[in-house]
């Protein structure tokens, strides 16, 4: 099978997948309509021993089931909807080959479409995933931003994490000294070289990514600071954003009228997090806990020392 068909293949899979998933359940004869309604399907149809191919394929491939009802029409249905519907690779490989999928599809006004650059998973992302599959030790060349240097060490990687358009690698160094301390968070942008070793590793039997991530809200992962309750006020504009788009997957709205809503959430409130509060500005107060808001607090102050120290030494000048 050569990229072109490859590829081909692939923007088939997904627009069987986004068809189905968004009429629910649909006949093989509504689906060929559809189909043949559509530029992509070229005037042909789908024989009904490619389609059955394909189910097998995209079960494959995305872990999607398209199962038939087996009854009346034979309607078809995707069995395990909620995985695309959750925050997990399938969502995200579904979601990504949609998007995809519309924007090989607009070449003639790709002067209108902009989009946003993730500059670190280009080079190393692959390496890693495959030395994660293997269990292979990873040799890093690693610009630290803290103390400005570079170091060269062996790590094992342990999973990658996508934040904010940049991707992060947590992984457990060799040297006794540093794993000691546990597993710590790399981003891939600031590797200046990697390389597969030919030494292996056993992953720990009670390590979990999901259990590493606990609560966080990015990617900083301080397990010295604990889940806990946090009661935020957002101005009624600020609130319809992150009710569409949620904060935190731990976030509920517990009041709202005209002027304002609360929302609850349950995480680690750290760096990452607090970045975000300040980032909302005026639109987010912190209700609770008490030293969240006090630190939240006493950042803007510092911010306004120095703005207002800034607006003095100009009026000197």
């Amino acid at each position: 099978m050569n990229n072109d068909r490859g590829q081909s293949l692939i923007t088939k899979y997904v627009w069987v997948i986004d068809t189905i998933y968004r009429r629910h359940n649909i006949s093989f004869k509504e689906l060929n309509e559809l189909w043949l309604s559509d530029d992509i399907s070229r005037g042909v149809e789908i024989p009904k021993r490619t389609f059955d191919r394909w189910r097998s394929a995209i079960l494959d491939m995305f872990g999607i089931i398209i199962a038939n009802e087996n009854r009346g029409e034979y309607r078809y249905y995707i069995e395990n909807k909620e995985d695309i519907s959750n925050n997990g690779l399938r969502s995200w490989l579904y979601n990504t080959f949609c998007v995809s999928n519309a924007l090989a599809n607009s070449q003639s006004i790709k002067d209108r479409i902009i989009l946003e650059n993730v500059p670190s998973g280009q080079e190393y992302l692959q390496p890693i995933i495959k030395a994660m599959k293997e269990n292979r030790v990873l040799n890093i060349t690693y610009h630290s931003y803290w103390k400005d240097e570079e170091n060269n060490f062996d790590v094992q990687p342990y999973c990658v994490k996508l934040f904010r358009q940049r991707w992060y690698m947590v992984a457990q160094s060799i040297d006794s000294y540093y794993s000691e301390k546990g597993p710590r968070i790399y981003s891939l942008d600031r590797i200046k070289h990697l390389q597969t070793t030919g030494e292996t590793f056993k992953m720990p039997k009670d390590w979990t990514a999901e259990d590493f991530f606990d609560g966080c809200f990015g990617i900083i992962a301080e397990q010295s600071v604990k889940i806990q309750p946090v009661k935020l006020k957002v101005s009624v504009g600020q609130a319809n954003y992150i009710r569409d788009l949620k904060m935190h997957e731990s976030q509920k709205e517990v009041e709202r009228n005209e002027e304002y809503s609360i929302f609850t959430f349950n995480l680690r409130p750290e760096f990452d997090f607090q970045q975000e509060l300040l980032w909302h500005g005026e639109d987010m107060e912190v209700l609770e806990p008490l030293w969240l808001r006090k630190e939240i607090a006493e950042k803007i102050n510092r911010m306004w020392n120095k703005y207002s120290a800034s607006e003095n030494k100009d009026k000197l000048v």
